[in-house]
């Protein structure tokens, strides 16, 4: 959504996890972690920058192109708020989704002991949010997690639970979870789905879905006219 409103161009790839494609030199080269998603910044193509992990990416980008603030206040305090939430989802979200999604979902052997651990600490961090939206424990209230300002955090946190809370991510985990019962963080996950960047930007790299939901690569902006039209 930044690079829309700025109207950057950039060029993006499928990496392939599930054939190793994060392992390969290039990769590493620029992510030494060897994890999605990582970016090089070729403005001065003689000292280019690499830009690895959701977090340290936004940041980059916002420092660099968001002058106006719209996405990472400039008040000091505002824009600690947010990069609170930021690093919140930095330390939260690997119990989600290397701990729950993996245990509940993926495993091959289902462990009791794991499933229900996740589970309860996955609730414990929805009704964080749920709380944070409802303007409590010092937050300021939605409909966004740091007020009326859309901003970063919730690009880094919409992705893992507001995606959980529709029910899109490990298969039924919404109705094992009961997500329904947080219903900010519902009207904040609806909110988000429905912004036309996030549509957007949600097809870029995708490779499974509708062939309308799909671009395994992107490299101007014209790429999205050549999809197919949503029947």
């Amino acid at each position: 959504e930044l690079c829309d409103k700025y109207g950057i161009e950039y060029d993006a790839y499928t990496i392939n996890i599930g054939e190793g494609d994060q392992f390969g030199s290039g990769f590493v080269g620029v992510n030494p972690n060897s994890k999605i998603p990582a970016l090089v910044d070729y403005s001065d193509e003689k000292k280019p920058i690499r830009v690895f992990e959701s977090g340290s990416i936004l940041v980059y980008l916002a420092d660099k192109f968001d002058e106006d603030g719209a996405f990472l206040p400039k008040d000091p305090a505002k824009r600690t708020e947010v990069l609170n939430w930021v690093f919140w989802q930095v330390g939260s979200a690997p119990y989600l989704g290397g701990g729950f999604g993996h245990f509940y979902n993926y495993a091959p052997i289902k462990i009791k002991y794991a499933i229900d651990r996740f589970s309860m600490e996955t609730k414990r961090q929805m009704d964080v949010l749920e709380r944070a939206l409802a303007g409590k424990d010092g937050s300021p209230g939605g409909p966004y997690l740091c007020g009326k300002q859309y901003t970063i955090a919730d690009m880094m946190i919409w992705p893992w639970y507001g995606v959980l809370a529709q029910g899109k991510l490990y298969g039924d985990a919404k109705n094992f979870l009961e997500l329904e019962k947080y219903p900010n963080v519902q009207a904040w996950a609806k909110l988000i789905s429905a912004r036309e960047a996030v549509m957007r930007g949600r097809k870029v790299t995708r490779v499974w879905g509708e062939d309308w939901e799909q671009m395994k690569e992107r490299h101007s902006k014209a790429d999205f006219d050549k999809l197919p039209s949503k029947p």
